[in-house]
């Protein structure tokens, strides 16, 4: 319309200001009707034990080289955020993720259709090949939303945590430096790190269950202090604080309407208290 006039020898208006004001009025302006985008599913995952979902993704390490990045892949384990497998890699496909997710597919003998493995959108976690490998080793494929990165919280959560550590660098000097730091980064994660959402146990004590002989240790440890100073404790005897019985992605709120959560509506997320899921 706007170029229909200036054709003619009229001129009324700015661009923007013939857009504001046929926005004002309900027009469409230039653009022509568009398909309403259609809703994704939230993802909503739970697990009760290891083994049950994983989640992955990649993370981009800069070099001293301007404009070159190393890809880290690194997969964990939901419930007990053990990080099951990682990779680093000069470059990101579908190829070498497909082979990262089959070889810890084996290492760990998963059985068939006991796997969930959540990702987000990226070419690597959406391309056939790579998909189809799942579909051949029984593993259900959950993926985020797009742009949403609460969806894949527990790994965004673990590549903070990595970025924040006192010793990382800004930049890697190459690719055996970035390797070196990244495998001892990765030890310390999982087998040193005592982790404020696991009740200060390890990913890998969670993990591998031994948590649960670390916890009558420090409970007979709190009995003595009790016993011998109870005038410390005004709460009473004090007990041992243990991981979450269960962790979620995107858990369902308890007053949720079935008929809404159907249409896709996506809640605001519980607090940490609640959910009992970071």
């Amino acid at each position: 319309m706007y170029y229909d006039l200036l054709q003619q020898g009229t001129y009324l208006c700015s661009v923007s200001t013939m857009h504001r004001l046929m926005r004002e009025e309900g027009l469409n302006g230039e653009r022509r009707p568009q398909r309403p985008r259609s809703p994704q599913p939230i993802p909503r995952l739970l697990a009760t034990a290891p083994n049950q979902v994983w989640t992955w993704d990649i993370a981009k390490l800069p070099t001293q080289r301007r404009g070159e990045y190393l890809s880290l892949y690194v997969v964990m384990d939901l419930f007990s955020r053990h990080i099951v497998a990682w990779m680093l890699s000069r470059k990101e496909n579908s190829v070498l993720s497909s082979q990262l997710i089959e070889q810890a597919y084996e290492r760990y003998g998963i059985a068939p259709n006991s796997l969930t493995l959540h990702q987000d959108r990226g070419v690597p976690m959406t391309a056939h090949c790579y998909l189809d490998l799942l579909g051949e080793l029984a593993i259900t494929a959950s993926h985020s939303r797009p742009r949403v990165s609460n969806d894949n919280a527990m790994s965004e959560s673990q590549f903070k945590t990595m970025k924040y550590q006192p010793d990382y660098p800004r930049r890697f000097d190459n690719y055996g430096h970035a390797l070196r730091w990244c495998d001892d980064y990765t030890q310390w994660y999982s087998h040193q790190h005592h982790h404020s959402a696991l009740a200060g146990f390890t990913p890998y004590q969670v993990f591998s269950g031994e948590y649960l002989e670390i916890a009558q240790v420090r409970q007979a440890a709190l009995d003595a202090m009790y016993e011998r100073h109870p005038e410390r404790f005004t709460q009473g005897r004090p007990t041992v604080r243990m991981p979450p019985v269960e962790v979620c992605i995107n858990p369902v709120p308890e007053d949720a309407d079935p008929a809404t959560l159907e249409k896709g509506v996506n809640f605001p997320t519980l607090p940490r208290a609640i959910a009992k899921v970071i």
